[in-house]
């Protein structure tokens, strides 16, 4: 399979994925080499997404994305490198003191939200390691006036939400915490096209108007590259081939590995 990959040419270096985010650097990873238990999946991985910015990762299975996503959270094992948020590094703090303190939200890719509880119970959970309770009431009570599908369901259990309005619910639940930087995974997977272009308008919106930070990974590939301000193509644990979302649209040689071009 590697060979299909070799005519992506050179790979992007460090100063080369500086250029498509140079102003106001919100996050970077500088030669991360990172993996679970002792496999090293990330081979001296870089990245840099400013303030404000979103980044689609996208790639075939296999090749590190969502171990991107999990290093940056703190679920893999680092052998080397460092992540930073505006300068200050934080490879090795936990899960819990990267949301508290440094604002960073991971959005699962699989389904996690609380069937049995109510919509509204289900945002506060969001809140779980705030140390003022009444804050987290606040935070939900202001995700549900901006969101009337969560809003009008409220009172009542999560498992009767459609699938779109459960992305939504999990996206919403981790804006409990206000963070300044969203991780997420596959926020397409599983949903019908409307729910699809329901989620990408969300994400739009937390990004254009409330300026949150947004790396994502996608494996609808076209949807996430039209999302993005920039997309890095990974293979093997690297970084091949690093662009603007609309000029890795048009770049032949992703078109026909990535988008079905």
């Amino acid at each position: 399979m590697a060979n299909q990959y070799e005519v992506l040419g050179k790979a992007p270096g460090a100063e080369d994925l500086k250029k498509l985010s140079s102003e106001n650097i919100h996050l970077t990873i500088k030669g991360l080499s990172a993996g679970y238990g002792k496999m090293e999946i990330l081979h001296n991985f870089d990245l840099f997404v400013s303030k404000a910015q979103s980044l689609c990762l996208i790639g075939p299975n296999g090749a590190g994305k969502s171990t991107i996503l999990h290093s940056i959270y703190g679920f893999t094992n680092i052998f080397s490198g460092k992540i930073e948020i505006d300068g200050k590094e934080i490879t090795n703090l936990s899960p819990a003191e990267k949301l508290k303190s440094e604002g960073i939200a991971y959005i699962l890719q699989d389904n996690s939200v609380f069937p049995d509880m109510t919509v509204e119970e289900n945002l506060l959970m969001g809140g779980y390691i705030k140390d003022k309770t009444e804050e987290s009431f606040e935070e939900a009570e202001r995700v549900l006036q901006k969101y009337e599908r969560l809003r009008n369901r409220r009172n009542q259990p999560a498992k009767v939400l459609s699938g779109g309005e459960r992305r939504l619910l999990e996206i919403s639940r981790a804006l409990v915490m206000k963070p300044s930087i969203l991780l997420v995974d596959e926020p397409s997977i599983g949903l019908e096209p409307r729910y699809i272009q329901m989620v990408f308008e969300i994400l739009d919106d937390l990004q254009k108007n409330e300026k949150k930070t947004i790396i994502l990974v996608e494996q609808n590939a076209k949807k996430g590259l039209e999302f993005a301000d920039i997309g890095y193509v990974l293979v093997s644990g690297e970084t091949a081939i690093a662009g603007k979302g609309d000029d890795l649209l048009n770049n032949p040689d992703v078109g026909r590995l990535f988008l079905g071009g």
